[in-house]
């Protein structure tokens, strides 16, 4: 393998929300701007439709950990080109959640309202658009009828997608073919590029360390990985940077931070620990055909499954009934409709009245009703239990295949976390099983944790103890070395958290640009939004 050692201003590793925001605010401030990715670079005649397992245009990681298992995107534009586009801001309480530590767990002036401005300018760079009950799509209406027919309101979801130009196909998780959902190849990405930023798909950052040379503070080492096999290296390099941008998704940036600690002398100790799913908890409905034309009186042709449930968006529409401030810690939580591809039919119980099975004949003859379903995800507040253990020799964690790898990430919900499960699952039953509408199932039950959301474990805060970086996003000890990505949001959101990740970077980078003119960088401080 070749070693290649260049420099640079400013080093952003990672292309998604947290990295492609400030490498857009920073190239066009004027400073030169290299951006490093894991995975491939894809666009829309790239994106498949279709559940093929590996291969090159593979986008999706399902990383295996204990007690836990999480989805993330592996590509340029990280996780924003498999998201389903859910774009809400995080309710004013969570910015004054305490979780079992006791005191607020966000910096002291990180509040909604000085998050505003920041959410603002993301949703119009995106741009976001309100759907409409037109634009929600069949399942999503059915869990707004159920929500009112509980005494519940329900409204849609505000997406990040260009809702005339969407096709309804139901595929974003594979990316869009039709480019109508606004990932970060349709903005920032290429606006950064304008501004000359560099994007180098396939190099996996292994670890950053002191810079020997003079004005330069760190160095960061890298692996090419193998276009055909992203398991094995074709190369190596450094780069030398001023400024270092770590924002490698929240299953990346606490593996690369822990093995920097030889190479930067040392890491705070917050760093890996107190990862949080988001309170992600998956569960399910099966439709009573019948009572759904005569109790929630939507139209059904008699004794068939309604075949459009399929089409539409993944994500419709949304309770917000139970984020009531009032309500104690833990049992504050979203609902939310959203469909998954059928390659998770198998992971339901069986719905019979006995003890959970996940196997076995009643588990298929539960699968052929699978147009019956109504897939739901609540968002709760769990306590950050999540920590890494043992580091894999190389990379982020240790890759199987090409979309199967095994993390060292451990999560077991507590008491307070499951609290709020347990909350939530009374009140989806609550909703799905009035008036026999539907029975309510869990969904792997017993098993690990499904999560889509992996947030903190190198979290911001004003307590050393307890958070890795201060409220600038920059690591504890180690000035100029940045954190902005999921990893660095403090707790759950009870909503989606792309925009919160994404605004919390906005909100970021006038700070890195204040530091790198510390330098002698000649670097805006404030640039416009893109396209503005």
């Amino acid at each position: 393998m070749s070693a290649i050692c260049e420099r640079t201003d400013v080093l952003v590793i990672g292309t998604g929300f947290g990295g492609a925001i400030p490498a857009y605010n920073l190239a066009a401030g004027g400073a030169k701007v290299i951006m490093l990715e894991r995975g491939p670079e894809l666009g829309a005649a790239d994106f498949t439709q279709s559940l093929e397992i590996g291969g090159y245009t593979r986008i999706v990681d399902l990383i295996q950990g204990n007690g836990i298992q999480v989805v993330a995107g592996n590509c340029v534009g990280g996780s924003s080109v498999v998201y389903f586009a859910a774009s809400l801001r995080a309710p004013s309480f969570v910015f004054e959640r305490r979780g079992s530590a006791g005191r607020r767990l966000w910096p002291s002036g990180l509040t909604r309202s000085a998050l505003d401005p920041w959410y603002d300018r993301v949703e119009a760079t995106i741009p976001v658009a309100q759907q409409s009950w037109d634009d929600v799509p069949y399942a999503g209406g059915v869990w707004a009828a159920a929500c009112a027919n509980a005494g519940h309101t329900c409204n849609p979801v505000p997406l990040a997608v260009d809702l005339e130009h969407c096709t309804n196909c139901n595929w974003m998780l594979n990316g869009c073919r039709f480019d109508a959902k606004r990932s970060m190849l349709l903005n920032y990405l290429p606006a950064a590029r304008a501004h000359g930023a560099q994007v180098r798909p396939l190099h996996e950052v292994q670890s950053i360390a002191k810079s020997l040379t003079p004005g330069y503070r760190y160095r960061v080492d890298y692996t090419v990985v193998d276009a055909s096999d992203y398991r094995i290296p074709a190369g190596a390099g450094s780069i030398e940077a001023k400024v270092v941008i770590v924002a490698a998704g929240t299953m990346g940036t606490p593996v690369i931070l822990k093995r920097s600690g030889l190479g930067l002398g040392s890491v705070p100790s917050a760093v890996g620990k107190y990862f949080s799913p988001n309170g992600d908890r998956v569960s399910m409905a099966v439709l009573d055909e019948g009572a759904v034309g005569n109790v929630l009186g939507l139209e059904r042709a008699p004794g068939t499954a309604y075949e459009a449930f399929p089409i539409g968006k993944p994500i419709g529409s949304m309770s917000y009934d139970y984020l009531d401030p009032a309500r104690p810690e833990f049992e504050r939580f979203g609902l939310q409709q959203i469909y998954f591809p059928a390659i998770t039919n198998l992971l339901p119980e069986d719905g019979t009245p006995a003890a959970p099975d996940w196997y076995g004949v009643d588990k298929k003859l539960l699968s052929q009703r699978w147009r019956s379903w109504l897939t739901l995800l609540a968002m709760t507040e769990d306590d950050n239990e999540g920590q890494w253990g043992v580091l894999p020799p190389t990379g982020n964690f240790l890759r199987v295949a090409s979309s199967a790898v095994v993390s060292s990430l451990t999560y077991q919900p507590n008491a307070n976390t499951r609290r709020g499960f347990a909350a939530s699952d009374a009140a989806l039953r609550s909703i799905i099983e009035k008036d026999g509408i539907g029975k309510h199932l869990d969904w792997v039950g017993g098993q690990p944790v499904l999560s889509a959301h992996p947030l903190a474990s190198c979290r911001l805060g004003d307590d050393p103890a307890t958070s890795a970086l201060g409220p600038d996003h920059q690591l504890r000890g180690h000035a100029g070395l940045f954190v902005t990505d999921g990893s660095a949001v403090p707790t759950s959101l009870t909503v989606n958290p792309s925009l919160t990740i994404a605004a919390l970077a906005e909100r970021a980078s006038p700070g890195i640009a204040r530091f790198a003119r510390s330098l002698g960088l000649d670097v805006a401080a404030s640039v416009p939004p893109p396209g503005g």
